[in-house]
């Protein structure tokens, strides 16, 4: 065996790394695919209709903000996704409790969860248009369908997953079931379930141009939809890396919050 050493390489198992290298890397492997993306298209390897330059998707963007009105699909998009994850995680976040704490629950609930989550959002679009309607509820019910049963299993496999001993001291110690739940269960668990809300608010973004297939005049999923029908392709190009501009600053914005919470979490021995 090989004898132990005192500072780990950031290719061991678990290694670290310094920030300023971790930072370099980051930025690299972002910027890396956007130049080989900028060679390809400014050499003329392929044709503009399929792939535009990113000079003609940003000047699309700019042309969007300064005549088409990319603020206010901006705002609208935000609006719908927030919407339906907020109406989720209101939903989600008891009914995981309950499943992850009480074993008639997870075996009533459970098994129709797992089940629900497999049913595609974009299959429910008849009946929600049919239910709902076609106005602003109809595209946050969508996205609402799309993240609130991978919400509930996921916070439920938080809950399952704190450890028995701290339950077991408290119940030692007299508190009730209610009392385990309120300061054992829920307060070690909220670490997880705040990286549980980050990526449900990920897969909430994704579902955003199928919510928009219900009867939208703005949004920057009904954009996308439309430069299809023109062959704006730089449109299409400018639509989908806004949407995911916008996702990665909100999930920075989870990140930071999960670090403001819990320092305590993301000490390093």
């Amino acid at each position: 065996m090989a004898a132990p050493r005192n500072r780990r390489s950031p290719w061991d198992v678990r290694g670290a790394m310094s920030r300023p290298a971790a930072v370099a890397l980051a930025v690299a492997g972002f910027l890396l695919p956007f130049l080989a993306w900028a060679v390809v298209s400014m050499a003329g390897w392929v044709d503009p209709v399929f792939l535009p330059t990113p000079l003609q998707v940003v000047q699309r963007c700019a042309d969007w903000f300064a005549e088409d009105g990319l603020a206010g699909d901006v705002a609208v998009s935000i609006g719908r996704v927030f919407g339906g994850f907020v109406a989720s995680a209101v939903v989600a976040l008891p009914v995981g409790v309950l499943i992850g704490t009480y074993a008639p629950a997870r075996a009533v609930l459970g098994p129709l969860t797992d089940f629900s989550r497999y049913l595609p959002a974009v299959a429910f679009i008849p009946l929600i248009m049919l239910w709902v309607g076609i106005d602003e509820s109809a595209k946050v019910a969508v996205i609402w369908i799309g993240t609130f049963f991978q919400m509930v299993l996921m916070v439920a496999d938080d809950v399952a997953r704190v450890p028995n001993a701290p339950v077991e001291a408290a119940r030692t110690m007299g508190a009730t079931n209610g009392e385990i739940v309120q300061h054992v269960l829920i307060p070690a668990a909220r670490p997880a379930m705040l990286d549980t809300l980050r990526t449900s608010m990920g897969v909430a973004w994704t579902y955003l141009v199928v919510a928009e297939l219900v009867a939208a005049n703005s949004g920057l999923g009904f954009s996308i939809l439309k430069a299809q029908r023109f062959l704006q392709t730089d449109k299409i190009f400018a639509g989908i890396l806004l949407i995911g501009l916008i996702g990665l600053l909100t999930d920075q914005a989870f990140r930071w919050l999960h670090r403001r919470c819990f320092p305590w979490y993301h000490l390093r021995g």
